[in-house]
């Protein structure tokens, strides 16, 4: 077999790849280790949680609506601390660059990079650079790892059954940004990225009642987070279509394209599943956030085995975990 593509892409293809990068034998360092597969590690260390997560990113183009590169390598790394509840700390930077790539650039993306850490309250610490020739690279690689401290870890395996299903916001905006970008489309201001530090976010909603389980739907989308969600829990999902929130601008431009907007990335939204009890009070606490405006809750946790969308004709649909994303090298 040889890499492609579609291993990379965060579906079902790039599962099969990580049975390979993940036999380790050596694996955990005393709490949640690399065998989860969740969104980070959590390392027990003298009465406190240590959450670690690392990320690379690769996108193209590295300036896009809404957002660069450099935004998403500090988002998305915080994002992954965030989803296990750990308040980002501390973030280090590996920058792989390209010959010939522009400094005045390089200077766009670090002050984006420090933007983002100050709406988090963390700080880069540390960091490596290499260059290498020409045609080596398109342009710049990031990778960026994260240190935080979760008071209490939450996981992306806890779903119950009778839990509310709340996603934070509209779903689709970055890989649709991204996609509509490459394609020349000039949609202005209707469609950009929702790259988004999501700490203070996730920080108001641990503070206002239980969480079960969480997940950024980043590669794959929603449909890959609440599938792996699923079946991590051992559960179903039901979810009811009328109440997804996808901006029109969205839609239309996913439905020029040919995609599904449940199946591409998003870089600023969390799924969430909570107590029934609890969900009314998390989702408000969720809309008092500028990034939480258009969170909605859009389902419920079932004992079924299968992910269901009721939809908007009174049809019944599975949705499925997509085998990979359609918009390749959004982050």
């Amino acid at each position: 077999m040889k890499v492609t593509m579609m291993h990379g892409a965060g579906g079902e293809v790039m599962g099969e790849l990580l049975q390979t990068l993940t036999n380790f034998t050596h694996n955990n360092a005393g709490g949640i280790g690399l065998e989860a597969l969740d969104d980070g590690a959590v390392i027990p260390f003298h009465g406190h949680n240590l959450v670690f997560t690392t990320d690379s990113h690769v996108v193209r183009p590295i300036f896009f609506p809404g957002g660069d590169i450099g935004r998403i390598a500090v988002c998305g790394t915080i994002n992954d601390l965030a989803m296990m509840g750990g308040r980002p700390i501390a973030l280090s930077c590996g920058m792989i660059i390209e010959e010939g790539f522009d400094v005045e650039d390089l200077e766009r993306i670090v002050a984006s990079m420090d933007t983002a850490l100050g709406e988090a309250g963390a700080n880069l610490v540390t960091g490596d650079t290499k260059v290498m020739e020409k045609g080596a690279l398109d342009g710049i690689t990031i990778n960026t790892a994260g240190i935080g401290i979760a008071e209490k870890v939450v996981r992306d395996n806890g779903l119950i059954p009778g839990d509310a299903i709340i996603v934070s916001g509209t779903l689709g905006d970055h890989g649709l940004a991204i996609m509509a970008y490459r394609e020349g489309f000039d949609l202005g201001e209707q469609i950009k990225s929702d790259v988004a530090p999501l700490w203070g976010l996730v920080e108001k909603a641990l503070a206002t009642g239980t969480i079960h389980a969480m997940k950024d739907p980043t590669r794959g989308g929603f449909a890959s987070a609440i599938n792996d969600m699923a079946r991590k829990s051992g559960v179903g999902v039901r979810v009811h279509e009328e109440k997804i929130p996808i901006r029109k601008s969205v839609k239309s431009a996913a439905g020029m394209l040919g995609i599904d907007p449940l199946e591409v990335a998003n870089e600023g939204k969390v799924v969430f599943g909570v107590p029934a009890s609890d969900a009314d009070a998390i989702l408000a606490a969720l809309r008092s956030h500028k990034y939480g405006k258009d969170a909605a809750i859009i389902g419920s946790v079932t004992k079924s085995a299968r992910v269901i969308m009721e939809t908007t004709i009174g049809g019944e649909r599975f949705i499925e975990p997509p085998m990979g994303d359609p918009v390749p090298r959004v982050c």
